[in-house]
């Protein structure tokens, strides 16, 4: 177990960019263990799965909605995943969470499921205006 914070978030408007932080502290020799993924929630609606990287930071999955757009990435050096995003649209507004996994177990299928996550970051808003 270990604490995972996000940080990065702001308000943007349409076609702009922002990058997201998740660092884990604490989590010692253990992070390089583990599958870690962006989730985001939107008001009224479920939390939806956005991205996830191996824990090798070899292979990456992405939704639908970002493919082309946002990419993710780590550096388990410094213990912290990366997302960046481009051409922000409205749909994108949401607190986007960080969430980590054991690795072994994931798969494509459910990489960006978020009942196969046990730990999670407090969030951080993301706001896209026009």
């Amino acid at each position: 177990q270990f604490d995972l914070v996000e940080s990065g978030g702001g308000s943007v408007q349409v076609g702009g960019s922002l990058r997201l932080s998740c660092v884990a502290p604490g989590s010692g020799d253990k992070y390089d263990r583990y599958y870690i993924a962006w989730f985001r929630q939107a008001p009224g609606k479920e939390r939806e799965g956005v991205a996830g990287i191996t824990h090798g930071g070899v292979t990456r999955r992405y939704a639908d909605s970002v493919k082309g757009r946002f990419t993710i990435d780590r550096d388990n050096i410094k213990h912290t995943v990366y997302l960046q995003m481009s051409r922000l649209e409205p749909e994108d507004a949401a607190i986007y969470y960080c969430a980590a996994r054991p690795w072994r177990g994931v798969t494509p299928n459910n990489a960006l499921n978020r009942n196969e996550y046990t730990l999670w970051g407090q969030g951080t808003q993301v706001t896209v205006s026009s």
